[in-house]
C-alpha cells in the first residue's frame, strides 16, 4: 500500500523500551485528496534514517504495511490497535524532475531506410 501527499511533520528518533534499543520516528503526511487526510506513517529500527534526507513540505510517496495486534487489559478485556509502519519513502518532486530526456516531440527522426542497405546487424 502507498500514501502519497506533502511531509506536514518529521519527529525526532524515539529510543523505547526497558533497554532503550527500540528506535522509533514518525512522519505525518497530508494527503492531496478533496477532503485532506493527516496520515501518521511510523519508520522503526532502521528504516528510521530513511527520513534523514527529507523535509517538510516535499510530496512523497511512502509504501506502508498496516499492523494491528490484541491486548487483553486486566480484567480480561481484549483492546485492538493498529498502526501504519511505512517501509519506503520516496521524493515525488525529485522524480519528476530526475528525468533527463527530451520530450518525445524533440527527437529527430531515423533516417530513410530502404531495403537496398546492407544489413549489418549479428541477428
Amino acid at each position: 500500500m502507498e500514501v502519497i501527499g506533502k511531509i506536514k511533520l518529521i519527529g525526532d528518533e524515539q529510543l523505547l523500551g526497558a533497554q532503550q534499543n527500540f528506535k522509533k520516528r514518525e512522519l505525518v503526511v497530508t494527503t492531496d485528496d478533496q477532503y485532506p487526510q493527516m496520515i501518521m506513517i511510523e519508520f522503526v529500527q532502521d528504516k528510521c534514517d530513511l527520513l534523514n534526507n527529507y523535509k517538510v513540505g516535499q510530496d512523497v510517496k511512502v509504501s506502508i504495511n498496516l499492523r494491528g495486534r490484541e491486548w487483553i487489559n486486566p480484567e480480561g478485556v481484549a483492546k485492538y490497535f493498529n498502526s501504519i509502519q511505512g517501509w519506503r519513502i520516496e521524493n515525488l518532486s525529485q522524480a519528476a524532475s530526475s528525468s533527463n530526456l527530451p520530450p518525445v516531440d524533440q527527437f529527430e527522426p531515423a533516417a530513410k531506410v530502404t531495403d537496398e542497405e546492407p544489413d549489418d546487424l549479428p541477428f
